[in-house]
């Protein structure tokens, strides 16, 4: 079966003088820190060391690991919002990423607004997202909230919008950072009914500390530590791993 997403041996680092990690400054700071092979070694941390994996087409992935362990950052070379310092990264397809809340969305606009500027980013037509808007917004459950800019939403309702906006693009690949960890019970379970239904059809590469979730919609799992892939397998292999690591 054809391959959705292949990393072959990616590296990966940020520095630590930086703050926040953006394409712009992040070239700016490697600039900077040229000056000497020292202070390059002592300001950068390594996010991923020579990681590899692939993820058939179809196939739905969970990566678990502790906060740091370099999920997120995976993610983010998916979606091309950060890149390796080497190694190959291939995707094929469409792809939607709900990596951080808010992301993609203008807390100044309405929330119409936001679901046609967050419809375009992620590649749909206008026409494309006239005909989803109704189930966007239906999804999404803001509806009497649709002409208030968004920066008076919580952070329930901006996770509900980003999310629904993302579920509807119609992506081959479809990434999704920590979802169901926002918003109440209900919106979860619609969330994780969501995800089990595209898994059917579709790729997905979910990153989660909600090891049940992962079970009920991954068919493989990533468990990561520091940077290294520490084992790829069954769900229940790799989080019985996991757990097992966590308590000694």
């Amino acid at each position: 079966m054809m391959s959705a997403v292949v990393f072959e041996n990616v590296t990966k680092s940020y520095y630590l003088s930086k703050g926040k990690y953006g394409l712009l400054t992040e070239a700016f700071a490697n600039l900077v820190l040229l000056k000497s092979k020292k202070s390059q070694v002592e300001n950068q941390v390594r996010a991923l060391k020579k990681v590899s994996f692939n993820v058939k087409k179809g196939e739905s992935l969970g990566i678990i690991g502790k906060n740091g362990a370099g999920k997120s950052t995976i993610l983010k070379l998916i979606s091309k919002i950060t890149f390796p310092d080497s190694g190959k990264i291939t995707t094929i397809g469409r792809i939607g990423a709900f990596i951080e809340l808010g992301a993609g969305l203008h807390p100044e606009l309405t929330g119409r607004e936001n679901i046609y500027l967050y419809g375009a980013i992620l590649g749909m037509r206008k026409k494309e997202i006239d005909e989803k808007f109704d189930e966007i917004v239906k999804f999404a459950e803001i509806r009497k909230f649709l002409n208030m800019p968004i920066k008076k939403y919580s952070s329930g309702m901006y996770s509900r919008l980003g999310f629904s906006v993302v579920a509807h693009c119609d992506p081959d690949i479809l990434l999704v950072d920590e979802v169901l960890a926002v918003g109440d019970i209900s919106f979860q379970s619609k969330c994780l009914e969501k995800m089990q239904n595209f898994a059917k059809e579709k790729t997905i590469v979910f990153v989660s500390h909600n090891l049940d979730a992962v079970a009920k919609i991954c068919r493989k799992v990533i468990y990561i530590k520091n940077g290294r892939i520490i084992k790829v397998g069954k769900p229940n292999n790799v989080i019985s791993l996991y757990l097992k690591s966590q308590a000694g």
